[in-house]
């Protein structure tokens, strides 16, 4: 099953958070109490979101965090990759060469596309796009229509 550590939903939480109208910085602590979650963890997450530039650390009585770039131009893709490393959808896309069944598998390409369209899915959504605008977010995602081999889209 694909899914997001804890890691980097709480990453995501707290780069949306920062990214609010009425928010332009906020410690650990106020970030972990308001969402209910670890403060070790998140302290360590916010860590790695400041190290690789999407958060500026200020330190003093009014210290905290602040973005530090603009929530346009940050993607659930970097954010994830930043405090995760590689997205891996299956074990084959190693550069490692370990699989057993390189010689006859029949499903490493169709998932290579598969992950290829996860990746460019997570790499168009920024934290922009995941602020809530009081109405339901429009998500349109391809699925291929096996009778003419084109795309059709649903909406979610």
């Amino acid at each position: 099953m694909l899914k997001l550590t804890k890691k980097s939903d709480y990453g995501l939480i707290a780069l949306l958070h920062l990214s609010g109208d009425r928010v332009r910085s906020a410690t650990a602590k106020e970030i972990a109490e308001a969402y209910r979650i670890p403060l070790p963890l998140l302290s360590k997450v916010l860590q790695s979101l400041a190290r690789g530039g999407f958060l500026a650390s200020e330190q003093g009585t009014k210290g905290g965090y602040r973005l530090g770039r603009d929530p346009h131009t940050i993607s659930a893709l970097e954010v994830i990759r930043a405090i995760d490393g590689p997205v891996i959808l299956t074990a084959c896309f190693h550069d490692d060469g370990g699989c057993d069944q390189l010689q006859t598998c029949t499903v490493k390409t169709p998932l290579r596309k598969v992950h290829e369209g996860i990746l460019k899915l997570l790499d168009g959504i920024t934290i922009s796009d995941m602020q809530d605008s009081g109405a339901p977010a429009q998500v349109f995602w391809p699925i291929l229509n096996a009778a003419d081999s084109g795309k059709t889209f649903i909406r979610g």
